[in-house]
């Protein structure tokens, strides 16, 4: 099983020195990771900050930097941001549970994908 992706930022994070990191690899998330920074202040005062807290955890490589931290995700392009959180999203929800049902109608078989947020309002 593929647990770790590489992904390229659509502009790049630009460190202190002016080099700018494109490349990266982000591993999928454990329920730790979603749950854990939960607890962090900065999220208890602001619930956007959960993605900052979240990324940082999640991704393991950005271009030649040392470590990923919560700093670097902040000044990150809003556009790069975006594209991390879409990225997130496709890489831990790739395989959706699905149930395969049959049409009481046309007898015609299908599967329906398993979308535990659908009725929760969320």
């Amino acid at each position: 099983m593929q647990t770790e992706f590489e992904f390229e930022l659509p502009k790049g994070y630009v460190d202190p020195s002016g080099e700018v990191h494109k490349t990266g690899k982000m591993r999928l998330a454990t329920a730790a990771d979603e749950i854990l920074p939960l607890r962090d202040p900065r999220v208890q005062a602001n619930s956007s900050y959960l993605t900052i807290i979240l990324l940082s955890r999640v991704i393991t490589q950005l271009g030649t930097l040392p470590k990923v931290s919560n700093q670097i995700i902040e000044n990150l392009f809003t556009m790069d941001l975006a594209y991390l959180q879409d990225f997130y999203q496709r890489i831990n929800m790739k395989e959706m549970p699905s149930y395969k049902v049959t049409c009481p109608e046309c007898g015609k078989e299908f599967e329906v994908p398993l979308d535990f947020l659908l009725n929760q309002g969320l």
